[in-house]
């Protein structure tokens, strides 16, 4: 299988729930809010010998008109008609708001047509009931009644490789992926595991909805992806992107 991270950038975000850019260049953490954290954002693309798969969909902002996403994609060597399926680990503004697009004249439709979505379905009921900060309605509204859009109960497979598990750590339905395919495994943990030092070290992060949980996942996942020698995908590592035992 082949990882391509697609990194919109790095960003602070604070308890306003903005994302901020960051240069590291010329921009000093300091001077951020107090309690300001610097993260990247960063879906991933797998392609694997049956799909290409866009795991999260990033902060849907545009470039020169262009969505960033789609600009990632193809300077990537991927057109984004060529995505086969979207995984959505969780529909917090950062995590899935590239998933729809405007066009001119027209609603707001999904932005990979010939892509299948993966949803939660009691996340996507969720995230309409609590709204804004956390979540944009206005850009989930393309994935109510899409025949494209397949909403999911708990845990299962899809298509016989790709592992989904709904873990309810950082937000309360919260899934994350395993992907098996020629005896490799590749996981991706969302924001239940965000950066490769929270692997490494026992930390319960606040912005978690049961940080302890998510804390005791980590570990769980760490050991079991060392001992069965897993690649990791870190969606807010400023790093550490990829990181394969």
């Amino acid at each position: 299988m082949k990882i391509i991270p697609l990194s919109e950038g790095k960003f602070t975000i604070d308890q306003s729930k903005v994302f901020v850019p960051f240069d590291a260049l010329k921009d000093n953490l300091q001077l951020r809010m107090p309690g300001s954290l610097l993260v990247e954002i960063q879906p991933f693309v797998v392609i694997t010998s049956k799909d290409i798969l866009l795991l999260d969909t990033g902060l849907g902002f545009k470039r020169d008109g262009v969505l960033q996403l789609h600009q990632n994609l193809m300077d990537a060597g991927i057109n984004p008609s060529e995505v086969t399926k979207v995984l959505i680990s969780h529909l917090h503004k950062d995590h899935a708001g590239g998933t729809g697009i405007v066009r001119e004249g027209s609603e707001k439709r999904l932005s990979f047509p010939g892509a299948t979505y993966y949803v939660q379905r009691k996340e996507l009921a969720f995230a309409f009931e609590k709204g804004f900060p956390s979540f944009n309605t206005q850009e989930l509204e393309c994935l109510r009644n899409q025949s494209q859009v397949i909403l999911l109960d708990g845990n299962g497979v899809i298509d016989g490789y790709i592992h989904y598990e709904i873990t309810g750590a950082h937000s309360l339905y919260h899934q994350v992926f395993r992907i098996k395919e020629n005896e490799e495994t590749i996981f991706f943990g969302g924001d239940e595991a965000p950066q490769l030092q929270q692997m490494k070290h026992r930390f319960v992060a606040k912005y978690d909805f049961d940080g302890r949980k998510a804390m005791e996942l980590r570990q769980k996942w760490w050991e079991l992806g060392e001992k069965e020698r897993w690649s990791f995908l870190f969606y807010h590592d400023v790093k550490n992107p990829v990181w394969k035992f």
